[in-house]
């Protein structure tokens, strides 16, 4: 019953001692030039560290964020006291089990389609040519406008010289067949270590925050620790499980809406949807084209080639620009712009996989820099328009 009155007799003394600024104790900026450059040294390091060490931190960080995923399953094993070791193992096979017969389900009708391309290509030559026809006699018009504003001979001549080049792109099926069997090989063992650095990570529970929040020295760091991954976990959990459920529901639309326009294996489409979906951006953009191409390979007359691609994108705009957001909207708000950079640097670095981790790595990173004070400011950087997303 004391306490109100001791709060009041501090609240009495503090106002004569000098109050920072909300700004300035809530975001607080580097003033040393020095500070600024070593940190800027040091993520050019981590940035070229992994880049080449692709090989071994890829593995890692996929199976880092899977194990967020799975990690309220693993908690629901450890309240009905199923023992870790055997609860790591079956989540392992049941998913490598669904992965494999995901894979399993789809290659017999990617096969067929396979088959079916080099047949298609003279009907698809032939329906691009009569789509981009205006599009050549504009190309024609202003070469020959070009060619009659040149005033110079040396300009007439340069032209013609740069065709022989041409001449020395010989045999692209024995570069193409041996960059599959490569990519085979590296997807391969990455997909195996994965698992294996997964299955340990399940396996070691909470051990490496115990052991972290032992190292440090101070209990508000101890706790300051504890608060952060709680928060990754709870946050990026949410964030993976949302997404999951949605791109399944867009896969499922997609398949119904394939096969109510007549194409055929719709799971297969379907399947497709659903894996794009999970590349930001860049995912959507190639089914575009993925989708355009099956209609014009598929469909007849010409103006309903195109319904799968307007399709796809009707079901994309609503689940992206709308149901999405507003789900995951409360907890990440991250800026749009910045999360394309993402998008395209990480899969420069590491590929699709690293398009893919893009946005988990982006919001991992905003989570930590909001609960650590001097990082705040890049932490608030990061941060997208709230009021845009809600309303």
């Amino acid at each position: 019953m004391e306490e109100p009155l001791m709060t009041h007799q501090r609240a009495s003394i503090t106002p004569s001692a000098p109050v920072e600024s909300p700004d300035e104790s809530d975001m607080p900026l580097p003033q040393d030039p020095k500070v600024v450059f070593q940190g800027g040294l040091l993520v050019l390091g981590l940035l070229a560290g992994a880049f080449f060490a692709k090989e071994v931190l890829l593995p890692v960080v996929l199976a880092f964020i899977l194990k967020l995923l799975l990690q309220p399953v693993m908690r629901w094993f450890a309240r009905v006291h199923v023992p870790r070791v055997m609860a790591s193992l079956f989540m392992i096979v049941l998913l490598f089990g669904l992965i494999a017969g995901f894979g399993d389900m789809l290659s017999g009708p990617a096969a067929s389609w396979a088959k079916r391309i080099p047949e298609g290509i003279p009907r698809l030559e032939q329906r691009v040519r009569v789509v981009s026809a205006p599009l050549n006699a504009l190309e024609h018009m202003l070469s020959h406008a070009k060619g009659m504003m040149a005033t110079t001979p040396a300009t007439a001549s340069a032209s013609p010289a740069k065709a022989p080049p041409a001449e020395t792109a010989t045999g692209p099926g024995a570069g193409i067949e041996a960059t599959l069997i490569d990519g085979l090989h590296t997807f391969a063992s990455e997909f195996l270590t994965t698992f294996l650095v997964l299955f340990f990570l399940l396996n070691s529970g909470d051990t490496f925050l115990r052991r972290l929040v032992e190292v440090m020295p101070r209990f508000r760091d101890k706790r300051q620790v504890i608060d952060i991954s709680q928060q990754v976990e709870a946050d990026i959990s949410s964030y993976l499980i949302t997404i999951t459920v949605m791109n399944a529901l867009v896969g499922i639309a997609t398949g119904g809406a394939m096969w109510v326009l007549g194409l055929e294996n719709a799971v297969l489409w379907g399947a497709i949807a659903f894996l794009l979906n999970f590349v930001p951006i860049l995912g959507p953009l190639t089914g575009l084209v993925i989708f355009l191409g099956v209609g014009m390979l598929s469909l007849d007359p010409l103006w309903k080639a195109f319904m799968p691609m307007a399709a796809y994108a009707v079901i994309h705009l609503i689940e992206g620009e709308t149901v999405t957001p507003i789900l995951l909207a409360r907890r990440f708000t991250l800026n749009p712009v910045l999360v394309i950079i993402a998008l395209l640097f990480w899969d420069w670095m590491w590929g699709v996989p690293g398009a893919i981790l893009a946005v988990p790595m982006l919001a991992i990173t905003k989570i930590i820099c909001d609960r650590i004070r001097p990082l705040a400011a890049f932490g608030h950087f990061l941060e997208g328009e709230k009021n845009a997303l809600e309303s």
